[in-house]
């Protein structure tokens, strides 16, 4: 058989299956009620977030588990921020962030300070574009409480509206949900299942302290990985979420954003070396693009475009995504993986990467 037939053949299996078993396992965060006086601290970095904090802010207001402290975090903001927070001044902590030492990063050094000023058993990292349905604190510390685990983590349902979101927004679940089967992260103690994303992070704050906090991850792009690595070489279990009805977040408004906040995670994600890095996308790209033009063998390329297109079908189901939308973009879609691949590990090794105005 052709050679670019048993590679794509072999690629396009594996994210078949890991896809399907996702569409079965793959825990929420669903509506799960809990008696508790355990005090909650919200803790939310905010820098230049003045289209987004006063939603934030109302909706930990309204949230069901009622023992909670809000304490925000104005990191130098310089548009309305800090004015829009103080409207909200009677209800939560607003904390200036100090200058930014040299061997921090911005958010990294953010979420320190907030850990600095929290009084609550629990810890609740959560950032400024997020949205909250109003269940989903006391859903999150009763999955926490009945997992058992020492850190819990949500990937927020995306919300899109423009082309460029469609084109790049979706590659996060897809990256996810085709190579991890996410319940792993959970059920196996092996340190290569590791997910998580630091739009939600939940610790018992007595294990977050013991671990170092935020400062032993303090000059790390991806944080949130670092930490999923650390609980899992701790012998501890975590659990990591899709955000279903509960947990959402529109990222990425525009292009520019877009390109820029992928590849700040990216390539830093993965934690490989260059060719390794390159090697995987080249072929996993090119396995999942090719059968769509490559007619040597009509019946095998029919077969395989029919295993992308019902593997994408599961991702975007199991994601709460446009499935039509993901079909009719996969080819771009795939494209922008290669070229957010190249531009990450540009950004990276020249230390370009750039988020909220400022050098990570």
């Amino acid at each position: 058989m052709d050679i670019i037939y048993i590679v794509s053949g072999f690629v396009c299996l594996i994210i078949f299956i890991v896809s399907l078993v996702n569409l079965f396992t793959a825990p929420e965060l669903k509506k799960t009620e809990i008696s508790s006086e355990d005090l909650v601290s919200i803790l939310i970095p905010a820098r230049n977030e003045e289209s987004n904090i006063s939603n934030i802010i109302s909706d930990c207001l309204n949230q069901t588990y009622r023992k909670i402290e809000i304490i925000v975090l104005n990191d130098h903001s310089t548009d309305n921020t800090k004015k829009i927070l103080e409207q909200f001044s009677d209800k939560l902590k607003i904390i200036d962030g100090l200058d930014l030492p040299n061997d921090w990063l911005g958010k990294n050094w953010a979420c320190h300070q907030l850990s600095q000023k929290a009084n609550g058993k629990y810890l609740l990292f959560i950032d400024a574009d997020v949205r909250l349905d109003n269940f989903a604190v006391e859903s999150a510390v009763s999955i926490f409480k009945q997992k058992k685990v020492r850190m819990l983590s949500v990937f927020p349902t995306q919300r899109m509206k423009s082309l460029s979101e469609y084109l790049i927004v979706p590659l996060m679940n897809w990256l996810l949900l085709s190579f991890l089967p996410l319940i792993l992260v959970y059920k196996s103690s092996n340190k290569s299942f590791v997910a998580a994303n630091g739009q939600f992070i939940l610790w018992e704050k007595g294990f977050y302290d013991s671990i170092g906090g935020h400062e032993s991850v303090k000059n790390m792009p991806v944080e949130d990985m670092e930490f999923a690595r650390i609980v899992k070489s701790s012998n501890q279990k975590m659990i990591t979420l899709l955000g279903g009805n509960m947990v959402f977040c529109r990222m990425y408004p525009n292009l520019s954003e877009a390109i820029n906040g992928f590849a700040k995670n990216f390539y830093p994600g993965f934690r490989i070396n260059l060719i390794t890095f390159f090697g995987f996308i080249f072929i996993v790209t090119l396995s999942l693009t090719l059968p769509f033009f490559y007619w040597k063998e009509p019946v095998i390329s029919f077969v395989l475009i029919l295993i992308i297109l019902l593997s994408r079908i599961f991702i975007s189901a199991k994601s709460r995504q446009n499935i039509f939308i993901n079909i009719i973009l996969h080819i771009l879609q795939m494209i922008f993986v290669l070229i957010e691949a190249v531009n990450s590990v540009y950004r990276f090794h020249s230390k370009k990467l750039v988020w909220k105005g400022r050098k990570i």
